[in-house]
Formats: structure tokens, sequence, C-alpha cells
């Protein structure tokens, strides 16, 4: 699934190719991306212009001349691309906006796990998990009390604690790996029990990891590309997940990958020792 900083480059990239476009149709080839109902969602849309592309946390958010918002959710595979219109249309492009310039906003999900729901603007936080959504991971919306709160509060380990949206918006399994990894704190650990210094390297890791990943236009795993159809950067970058068996950048320990929450998870043993009470 795209994380903040692919998410992030998805929204930079729509700035570029959607944002001022009036849409002139819109063709819908999988209903269940809609939320609403299909035709209604078309008719709220054609003759309006795309004022601008907002992010918050995983959520790509369309801002319409008509005081409407679409949230756009990726999920697995989702993606957007732009071309003339006409353009060749595959089996899994599901939503086609048609603008006024002659060129044409494609969303493609393989998956079909995507959804795009309308809304008034200022009513966002009525779809799915923008309600409960915690801070940016940010120096400016994500304080180090807060987040050392939530913490304490916690009796779980701090690796689903990290993914948990609630908390801080937009990490995903990637990163997660990669802050604990960097804060040399095992993915088991009770979240609750992390020493004051622990906390601190961990609430700046977020954001200084989450930052750097973003400027180099996000990770590609398997299928994530910008609006463009270039691929992420950050994958050279790594230095935990998906490098199980493969030595520590910082110790040269064979790094591990084990079952966290369901979630594949790669950590170092030596640089990451799960602290016991």
């Amino acid at each position: 699934m795209p994380e903040l900083p692919e998410v992030e480059t998805v929204r930079r990239g729509l700035l570029k190719i959607a944002k001022d476009r009036k849409i002139n149709a819109i063709d819908v080839y999988y209903g269940k991306t809609i939320t609403n109902d299909v035709e209604k969602f078309r008719q709220a849309l054609i003759g309006q212009t795309i004022e601008d592309v907002d992010r918050r946390g995983k959520y790509l958010l369309f801002r319409f001349s008509n005081n409407l918002t679409m949230v756009s959710h990726l999920r697995m595979e989702g993606k957007y691309y732009n071309q003339p219109i006409g353009g060749p249309i595959d089996k899994h492009t599901h939503v086609v906006f048609q603008f006024t310039d002659g060129s044409e906003l494609c969303y493609h999900d393989t998956r079909k796990f995507g959804r795009m729901t309308l809304v008034k603007t200022g009513d966002e936080k009525t779809v799915g998990g923008l309600k409960t959504l915690g801070p940016e991971p940010t120096a400016a919306d994500f304080k180090l009390d807060f987040f050392r709160d939530e913490l304490h509060r916690s009796r779980g380990k701090i690796k689903p604690f990290l993914l948990n949206q609630q908390h801080v918006a937009g990490l995903g399994n990637i990163y997660a790996d990669e802050v604990l990894w960097m804060s040399k704190i095992n993915p088991e650990q009770p979240a609750n029990s992390l020493s004051p210094d622990q906390v601190q390297a961990l609430h700046d890791n977020i954001i200084k990891e989450l930052a750097v990943a973003t400027k180099y236009k996000g990770t590609t795993v398997h299928s994530f590309t910008n609006a463009f159809g270039d691929a992420g950067g950050f994958q050279e970058r790594l230095n935990a997940y998906g490098r199980g068996g493969e030595k520590c950048p910082r110790c040269g320990t064979k790094m591990v990958k084990i079952k966290v929450a369901q979630r594949g998870t790669t950590f170092c043993p030596h640089c990451q020792p799960l602290v016991e009470d």
C-alpha cells in the first residue's frame, strides 16, 4: 500500500496534470470504485474545475470549484496517470476524467480496492478513517508530548502501534521498519516500555525519515509509480525493510524477518534487542 511519501508524491504530480482543469465528461468502468451513486457523482462533477489537490495521511483530497471534495484512497495498487483523450484504456482503468483541454486523468487499480467518495468540502472527516486520523508527521503537527502520552497508554507492541493511523498519520509497513531500525527499537517491544530517550529518537526519526523518503519520491517495491509513470527512488536507501537475511548496515549482524501483527517485519537482533522489564 502506498504510504505517506508515495501519496504525497502522487499529489504533487496531480497538481501538474489535473489542477485548474475543467471536467468535460467522466467514464466509470468499475462502479464500486465510487462509493456514492455513480450517476450523481458524474453529474456533480461534470463542468467543474479541480482547483487544488490536498493530502491528509494516505488520503488524496481533490478540491472542486463547486465546494465539493473527492476523497481518494489508493489502497494497495491504485494510481493516477494522464494521457490525451481517446488514449488506450485497459481492463484495470476504472475511472476516467476527461478535461476540456483535451487531456484526461485516468485511475488505474489492478486490485480494485481503491475508493473515491464525494462530499461537501469541510465534511471530509465523515469518510472512512479521516475522522480519527492522527497528526501529520511534521515538526509542526506531531508533538512529542502527544506521542509520549499515546505510547504510555498502549500495552501493545510498538510495530502495530506505529501502523495505527490514530497515533501518527501516514506510516505503513515500510517506514515503520525503517524508523524502528533507526531508533534501535525492537518491533515487538511494548509501546509503553520505551525509555524517554527512545521516545525522543523515534519521534524525531519518524519526522526525518518520512521527509527524506518524500524527497526521493517514495519507495517502489512492487508497482508504485507517480502520476507520470516514474518509480520512486527511496528503495535504494532502505536499511531494514525487505532486507531479511542480509547484513545490518550498521553492525553487520544478519537481519531477521518475522511477522508482527500479521505483517512482515525486518529488524537487526543485535541493534534492536527486545528489552524485558
